[in-house]
């Protein structure tokens, strides 16, 4: 009997201690996922899937939360000193033909500005010795080293895209801003808009006005040319006083 108590005894301790074991576990892959955007769909970091042709780089792709990680994938850069992880800030790097990526992400706009001014001086003091090819997008901080050439480096680079979008938990701050620019704008659209088309009509009705008058006046001075003498009597019956009005013919007379 005490035998079969011990060994429940031995199993609840086990028991306890592999729910324990895994608690801890989803606790450090949580606290080690708790820095980066995760997606929901497969668990990888966003910020992998925003390397052009993800899917085939992704097993050659190295993740970084330090400088280390940079020297360690992309070895001493002349530029590694100027980004700053303190803030949450990572990246993500892999090799291509053109060259090897490095994205890196600010976790605010102001981050970005800050790095992306430091490293534009470093790189105007440097020059391309060595080449390293530099473009700021959105938050996204790229960098191309190793690429042979400028044009190589900017394919590269144009596949990076930035695409982030905020959404609010509760109410929007600047739902009233947006509110009041977005009447602003659709305001002056519609002033705009209304001004264009009644000029429009206006000019439109003046050169139907003069097309209208030449077609008028081209008619009248073809009729004037058949008659014998000029009157402006209009075309009415008039006494012929000043023999101004040319015979009447006399086949279309009543007989």
């Amino acid at each position: 009997m005490k035998k079969v108590r011990f060994i429940k005894s031995l199993v609840s301790i086990c028991v306890v201690l592999l729910l324990a074991c895994g608690i801890f576990a989803q606790e450090k892959t949580l606290s080690q996922m708790k820095s980066q955007e995760v997606s929901e769909s497969d668990g990888l970091p966003v910020l992998l899937k925003h390397l052009p042709d993800w899917e085939n780089v992704r097993n050659r792709a190295a993740y970084a939360h330090n400088v280390n990680d940079l020297r360690q994938a992309l070895g001493e850069r002349p530029v590694f000193d100027l980004i700053d992880f303190a803030a949450g800030t990572e990246a993500v790097t892999a090799p291509y033909s053109q060259g090897k990526l490095l994205i890196v992400e600010f976790t605010t706009p102001q981050g970005s500005v800050e790095t992306d001014n430091k490293v534009n001086q470093r790189l105007a003091e440097l020059g391309q010795n060595p080449p390293i090819f530099y473009r700021r997008i959105g938050n996204y901080n790229a960098f191309v080293f190793d690429a042979s050439d400028e044009a190589s480096a900017n394919v590269l680079l144009d596949q990076v895209k930035y695409e982030k979008t905020i959404q609010w938990l509760g109410v929007n701050p600047f739902l009233l801003i947006n509110a009041e620019r977005a009447f602003i704008r659709d305001t002056s659209d519609l002033f705009v808009s209304t001004l264009l088309i009644i000029l429009s009509g206006i000019g439109l009705a003046i050169l139907m006005g003069l097309a209208v008058g030449l077609i008028f006046f081209y008619l009248r001075e073809q009729k004037r040319s058949t008659m014998a003498a000029f009157s402006d009597a209009g075309g009415m019956i008039r006494l012929n006083l000043d023999d101004l009005t040319s015979p009447i013919s006399s086949d279309r007379l009543l007989k």
